[in-house]
């Protein structure tokens, strides 16, 4: 077994920490802390216990790929830790503030501590601060986002425009993030899964019977047509509304069909290690398989047993 990689702690933490306002740093231990305690390790910065660290209830991203987080500790385990996790006190443990793909790594790869900075904030900032991580990382698919700032506004009582601030962005892009929020769960999953893009779903928020709406949303991924294509089916699905011989509602999926489509999608998932999106419908259907680069389509292939 090789030996646990050393630790390298990196720059850019300080802006992150300044957009949240959070206060001091917490003290280093003092030598009278018993020994399973963290030890101080650069100014500022702790080595805590893994085990000692538990997620964040605030945390906006809720899909971290397997593959990702393998890559992460791959990454980890030659480079050593680039950034350390930002934690508060909670109890008698620590609560992630940003960090969880580093932190699942160092779990992953059975490491018994991890570089960290101690802050105080408040749930508000505490929330606020992760959610601007994962922005700023890129992190988060369109939905997460959305959730995102939902979370703010709903668990912390702020109106659009302070959430708005809280993570520097502007109010008109937190409210059309929003909207998101209004498809439904399958046409949701969809853009998490980047089947579909934000300007895709921006359109299809404009159509109002959701049963016509999903029909479309197939299409295009079927199709993969465009955004200027998607807005077309849009106007002519306005047009004609109303008309018996185009309502699309018997094609839909019952939900007893919709439990069934994401059983399988989640077994797929888990056996070949990737995302997998089925567009099922009555008379036909397709799998979608994500994968990241040549050597995951490589281990994709010869799960299924293809030979490239």
């Amino acid at each position: 077994m090789s030996a646990a990689p050393k630790s390298r702690l990196g720059r850019g933490l300080g802006g992150l920490i300044a957009a949240g306002k959070p206060t001091a740093l917490i003290a280093p231990p003092s030598p009278a802390t018993p020994p399973s305690a963290p030890a101080t390790v650069a100014p500022g910065y702790l080595e805590i216990a893994v085990h000692l660290i538990e997620p964040s209830p605030y945390q906006a991203r809720r899909d971290i790929p397997a593959e990702q987080l393998g890559e992460l500790a791959e990454s980890i385990r030659s480079e050593g830790l680039l950034q350390p996790i930002v934690v508060r006190k909670h109890g008698e443990k620590f609560q992630l503030i940003a960090g969880e793909r580093r932190w699942r790594a160092f779990q992953q790869l059975k490491i018994k501590t991890i570089p960290a900075r101690i802050v105080q904030a408040s749930n508000a900032s505490s929330a606020a601060l992760g959610l601007i991580e994962n922005l700023q990382r890129e992190g988060l698919n369109a939905i997460e986002e959305a959730h995102g700032y939902a979370s703010l506004i709903r668990d912390f009582d702020l109106t659009q425009e302070t959430a708005a601030e809280r993570v520097g962005k502007g109010r008109a892009s937190v409210a059309n993030s929003l909207r998101l929020l209004s498809l439904e769960g399958e046409l949701q999953g969809f853009v998490a899964k980047n089947l579909l893009s934000v300007g895709h779903a921006k359109v299809l928020l404009g159509v109002e019977d959701s049963a016509r709406r999903a029909l479309i949303a197939r299409r295009v991924i079927e199709e993969g047509l465009s955004v200027r294509s998607t807005e077309k089916l849009a106007q002519s699905a306005k047009a004609s509304d109303g008309s018996p011989s185009t309502k699309p509602a018997k094609r839909g999926l019952t939900p007893k069909d919709a439990a069934t489509v994401a059983g399988i999608e989640k077994k797929l998932t888990s056996h070949l290690g990737a995302r997998v999106a089925l567009l099922h419908s009555p008379k036909k259907g397709r799998i979608v398989i994500e994968y990241r680069g040549n050597e995951d389509l490589q281990r994709l292939l010869e799960k299924l047993g293809v030979e490239a």
